[in-house]
């Protein structure tokens, strides 16, 4: 299994109050869907900090972001053990395939991967 990158995900009543302060750490917006905006750092983009107020689709924000090459061959793997999917498995609006799974520490881990995008001209 590849692991593409892991993000915090931090749950915040004022995004823009948030994003004001880890700016001054260097961070800047790359992302943002209202509900989850995605800070990173110019010099290296895969260090990054999700600032959310809710989850669009799922019934908790989650606390941390792991995307993996593929989403599906970890969900079996995962579900195999008897742990808590917490949001199934499900292709999301925004470009995603997610699922959310509970680590025995009661955290919440959003595990994604990005969908392919269909060719210019196809829908």
């Amino acid at each position: 299994m590849t692991v593409r990158r892991a993000v915090p995900n931090l749950r915040t009543a004022s995004p823009e109050r948030t994003g004001g302060f880890y700016g001054l750490l260097g961070f800047e917006e790359v992302m943002d869907h209202g509900w989850i905006r995605t800070l990173a750092s110019p010099s290296s983009p895969t260090a990054q900090i999700s600032l959310m107020t809710r989850d669009l689709t799922a019934p908790v924000v989650p606390d941390l972001s792991v995307e993996v090459a593929d989403v599906d061959a970890v969900y079996e793997t995962v579900r195999a053990t008897g742990a808590e999917i917490v949001h199934p498995l499900t292709d999301e609006e925004w470009g995603v395939r997610r699922f959310f799974v509970r680590d025995p520490d009661g955290r919440v881990v959003n595990v994604l991967s990005h969908r392919p995008r269909p060719p210019a001209g196809r829908a």
